[in-house]
């Protein structure tokens, strides 16, 4: 178990690693707030690929790849972020983003944090 220290040598070896075994393979992600420190490991029990790092830079790489193994693992392609493919246009499909974006949002008078209201204390006279 030894750290990677490039980034994208990580991703590629993790990626690589899932594509050889994905039936055996696991995905683990450890947060530590109080050291600021984030700890990536892939494993298939035969081998393991470690990353860590303390910079917040790599939290869009990070997604980035959680997003790519996610896709992997649901056995699906990315769909184009950039219009409707010519595919949809020609079928009248509505895209997932779309379908999602016209669904009216229902806004309760609760309160914000989905917390209790304090009871007020009456003033003593």
């Amino acid at each position: 178990m030894v750290y990677i220290s490039s980034w994208q040598e990580y991703q590629e070896a993790a990626e690589a690693l899932y594509e050889k075994s994905p039936n055996t393979t696991r995905y683990c992600v450890k947060w530590r707030a109080s050291e600021g420190k984030l700890v990536l490991k892939i494993t298939d029990d035969t081998t393991c690929l470690k990353f860590k790092t303390y910079s917040s830079i790599f939290l869009n790489r990070f997604e980035a790849l959680n997003l790519s193994l996610m896709q992997k693992m649901q056995n699906r392609r990315p769909q184009p972020q950039a219009g409707a493919s010519s595919a949809q246009a020609d079928t009248g499909a509505v895209a997932p983003q779309e379908a999602a974006a016209s669904v009216p949002t229902i806004s309760s008078g609760a309160t914000g944090g989905g917390g209790v209201k304090k009871k007020q204390k009456k003033k003593k006279k």
